[in-house]
């Protein structure tokens, strides 16, 4: 079993910043590629942004020049610092994990429960 603990979600007014983390724990050989998606209210949800193992990361258009994705593979962490943020960027964020058990086992995907992040004056 692997889980992802989230944290630092909260209320933030538009132009501030917030920095999201992830941690895995649990019994697993390795991760794949780690995430931070986004489902706003009516939505469906979406990539934020996603790095691999070797730190290759993605952005989703909307978010690209304000937020930055970041791991920690010795924690089994992944963090996503977000600046000048938007109301549009409401939403509940969930961590994404590909991981696998053991070394011949094929990669499955792994959720956070999801953080609030809410961009209100």
């Amino acid at each position: 079993q692997v889980q992802l603990v989230e944290s630092g979600g909260g209320l933030v007014q538009p132009g501030g910043s917030l920095r999201l983390s992830c941690i895995a724990s649990g019994t697993f050989s390795s991760i794949n590629t780690m995430g931070w998606y986004r489902q706003a209210p009516g939505k469906r949800r979406e990539l934020a942004a996603v790095i691999t193992s070797g730190g290759s990361t993605n952005y989703a258009d909307s978010v690209k020049g304000r937020f930055s994705i970041s791991r920690d593979n010795a924690k089994n962490a992944v963090y996503l610092q977000m600046s000048s943020l938007k109301p549009e960027d409401t939403a509940v964020y969930y961590c994404n994990a590909n991981y696998r058990r053991y070394y011949f086992s094929t990669y499955d995907p792994v959720w956070g429960q999801g953080t609030q992040v809410t961009v209100s004056s």
